[in-house]
């Protein structure tokens, strides 16, 4: 022990590097890297660090030797392909038939190709880069890995940035080979199957936002019904019946009637899809059959659903933060004070508005920061940190809670102007009362569901009772019961 205790605890090697805490191991391995760009930059900085041999490959080593890490070793390709297995090739595809020369030098190699087509070369080739790489090389095993790490991310590390490194291959030794470098540089490797699956491992960093589409389409459609909807009986309503032009109305006004609209029936929406598969369990009388299409990608948009509402309600917050700021807030109040002294008045102040006002001020806030909480919770860094029953509260319970916060405070803004003739401008019914629809479904079917009757059935189904009873096992030696179908 006195011995292992005289040992530094970090190495010199370590210290000349980025000052990773990787394992050194005592004989280091050698990889290649053939190119001279940001990404082989980056991946020869990574590897370094991480305990490896580095010899990059240039056309031009004296010129680029100076961008690498003093730790690697920058040569001719053909003398940076001699000794290393592994070789890694980071050059675009246009440029795979210059390396045509070091066939004989390659045979046997693992190749790893870590580009990525544009969006026209991925619609214009019918076969990914890594499989043309494999068609220049037949006696080489190409390796697709690394195409969606930026060089960002290898150059901070993996903590800042996505640790999964999809990869494939027709090799799984190769694979095996070329996992064993991914973990040593502290990511994760990702087995995607044979090297057909390139083209799909290529189109990864192609995609923007594949999650966000559709709630990102649905928000955009709520809000221009709802802008439109409040344009009519806010700003054409009194230009059409009195000759009044309040299109001043449209950049703040309008809008800020119209985000909570739409932050409010997206955040009924998150709800609501969980309470029509609790319908369907029960009608059922089974968790083990799939959900319709449509329903499974709902529930699984959820999240997006939530976090846009949150952007609308925050945005709401702060346009009518903004109002009092506003040149017509401020005639608004003037006018008000102007027509008290000519009609005598001393003391304006009505009690019901008042109080109205107070509460449907508080209940906003209270809204908005339940909001802030579900979408803090929905950050992978926060959510990791709390346990199932912890996160189920938070989305599950506390969401509802949300839901039920934003009913109240809608109702309190409506009060009762439902229920007023004067409110129904080209008789169309206030903008409030279209929001209720959905939340007001879902409360009452989330209230219903929390009956014993349902709530008991509901609970048996989700812990694996079904409906039909007992399963039915068939044995082979009994041709009556081959004819049989088992319901498990």
């Amino acid at each position: 022990m006195s011995g292992e205790m005289d040992k530094p605890l970090i190495s010199r090697h370590l210290l000349d590097s980025d000052g990773s805490l990787a394992e050194v191991p005592s004989e280091a391995p050698k990889v290649g890297i053939l190119g001279s760009g940001d990404f082989a930059r980056s991946l020869a900085a990574r590897l370094v660090s991480s305990g490896f041999s580095v010899v990059v490959g240039s056309r031009n080593p004296k010129r680029t030797a100076g961008l690498f890490p003093s730790a690697a070793q920058v040569t001719f390709q053909a003398d940076a392909v001699e000794s290393p297995d592994v070789i890694f090739v980071a050059m675009f595809r246009e440029h795979y038939s210059s390396l045509c020369g070091l066939s004989d030098q390659l045979a046997g190699k693992i190749l790893v190709d870590v580009s990525n087509p544009t969006e026209q070369e991925h619609l214009r080739h019918h076969e990914s880069n890594a499989e043309y790489l494999a068609s220049l090389f037949p006696t080489c095993t190409v390796v697709k890995a690394f195409n969606v790490i930026s060089a960002w991310t290898l150059q901070s590390g993996p903590r800042d940035g996505n640790r999964q490194v999809p990869m494939c291959s027709d090799q799984p030794e190769a694979k095996r080979a070329v996992s064993e470098v991914v973990r040593a540089m502290g990511f994760m490797p990702v087995d995607m199957g044979s090297l057909a699956s390139a083209r799909e491992v290529e189109a990864m960093p192609l995609r923007l936002l594949p999650g966000w589409k559709v709630p990102a389409l649905l928000a955009l459609g709520l809000f221009t019904f709802f802008y439109v909807y409040n344009f009519i009986r806010d700003v054409l309503q009194p230009y059409v019946r009195d000759g009044k032009s309040k299109f001043y109305k449209l950049p703040v006004s309008v809008v800020n009637t119209t985000l909570p609209c739409v932050a409010y029936v997206l955040l009924s929406l998150v709800y609501l899809p969980g309470v029509l598969a609790a319908a369907l369990q029960l009608r059922r009388g089974t968790k083990y059959r799939r959900f319709p299409d449509w329903l499974d990608h709902w529930l699984q948009h959820r999240k997006q659903l939530g976090l846009l509402s949150f952007l609308c309600a925050a945005l709401h917050a702060l346009y009518s933060f903004c109002l009092p700021l506003g040149r017509v807030n401020r005639y608004e109040v003037v006018n008000l004070a102007i027509k008290q002294v000519l009609a005598n008045k001393s003391h304006l102040w009505i009690e019901e508005e008042v109080w109205r006002m107070e509460i449907y001020l508080s209940l906003g806030v209270l809204a908005l920061g339940t909001l802030s909480l579900l979408a803090v919770t929905s950050l992978p860094s926060i959510a990791n940190s709390l346990n199932w029953r912890e996160f189920s509260f938070v989305q599950s319970t506390l969401g509802f809670v949300a839901l039920v916060l934003s009913t109240l405070h809608t109702l309190t803004y409506g009060w009762t102007r439902a229920f007023e003739d004067s409110h129904y401008k080209f008789y169309l019914p206030p903008t409030f009362t279209l929001t209720l629809l959905v939340p007001c479904v879902v409360i009452l079917a989330k209230a219903l569901f929390l009956l014993p009757c349902f709530s008991r059935r509901l609970s048996r189904i989700r812990r694996g009772w079904e409906k039909d009873g007992a399963a039915k096992f068939m044995l082979p030696m009994d041709h009556a019961l081959a004819q049989k179908t088992s319901h498990v």
